[in-house]
């Protein structure tokens, strides 16, 4: 019988003890753990030395040469935080000494600020489906259900894997509140403006739905978030919008829009879930340009 040399790679011990560390005590989602299992093996692709031995010169020379790839930064940026993760791991639970990759300074992103719809251009969009559909084929219900969609992404502000985990049992209309499961499963309530609670039981009465999904497909199952995201780009064209937009533009039209008449910062911090309060600020610099435009136009001496 001829050999093969097809046995499968050994698995790296340190680095699959971290990755169930962070999905059983960190709680991470299975996107965050594939992303860092990509990173730490990106690294070992390139550099065979044991974890433990590893320098600032190993990670110097990997940073090097990802970045001659043409790498974005951010894509830089998220390897070398996944690393950092990792190492403080092994510093925290196998007592190393060191953490090379902290010696490293990481190129900074330039920000861009986030795009943002103006009131007329939600308005344009959230009442398309009905316009559009009208004439077609089509279930009664699912323009309804676009509605109720676009709807509830403008009043709460919600990521797309947010509303497309939703159950009916998380709307309240009592309360007048969503119950959303963030990133590391971290729960928050979210308030939910009339517009979008009435186009939800529109939705709901029309389709008959009770139980389970809130949103639902033509088979009466769960809208996985690519058809959710292709809902918006299905309507566009019939707006005067000029730009491709995703559900994302909606939860930045949302913050800018609460911030511009009045909202504190806090509290559009904990509407969307974010964990830090540098990440909301974003949405500060988008108010301020805004209002420098309005300054330069409408100011007889600007």
């Amino acid at each position: 019988m001829t050999k093969t040399n097809d046995a499968p790679a050994k698995k790296d011990p340190l680095a699959e003890e971290f990755l169930r560390y962070l999905a059983v005590e960190r709680n991470a989602s299975p996107r965050t753990i594939k992303a860092y299992r990509q990173a730490l093996e990106g690294f070992r692709a390139q550099n065979k030395t044991p974890w433990k031995k590893c320098t600032a010169d190993d990670f110097r020379d990997y940073l090097f040469a990802i970045m001659k790839r043409g790498q974005a930064r951010s894509y830089v940026r998220l390897q070398f935080s996944a690393l950092r993760t990792f190492y403080g791991f092994l510093v925290s639970r196998k007592k190393l000494a060191r953490d090379p990759v902290r010696e490293l300074q990481l190129p900074k992103i330039d920000k861009k600020l986030p795009l943002v719809l103006t009131r007329q251009q939600i308005e344009e969009l959230i009442t398309a489906p009905l316009k559009v559909e009208k004439n077609r084929a089509a279930p009664v219900w699912m323009p309804l259900r676009d509605v109720a969609i676009m709807e509830l992404f403008y009043s709460s502000g919600l990521r797309l894997s947010e509303l497309a985990a939703l159950d009916v049992s998380d709307v309240d209309l009592y309360t007048e509140s969503v119950r959303v499961f963030g990133k590391g499963r971290k729960e928050r309530v979210c308030p939910v403006g009339l517009p979008a609670l009435e186009a939800i039981s529109k939705y709901r009465s029309a389709a008959n739905v009770h139980a389970g999904a809130l949103f639902i497909n033509k088979s009466r199952k769960r809208m996985s978030t690519r058809s959710i995201w292709l809902i918006l780009k299905r309507y566009l064209p019939h707006t005067s919008i000029p730009i491709s937009i995703s559900p994302h533009k909606l939860r930045h039209s949302f913050a800018t829009h609460m911030l511009d008449r009045g909202a504190d910062l806090r509290s559009v911090q904990a509407l969307l879930g974010h964990a830090s309060l540098s990440t909301t600020q974003i949405y500060t610099h988008v108010t301020v340009e805004r209002l420098k435009k309005a300054y330069a136009s409408a100011h007889p001496r600007a």
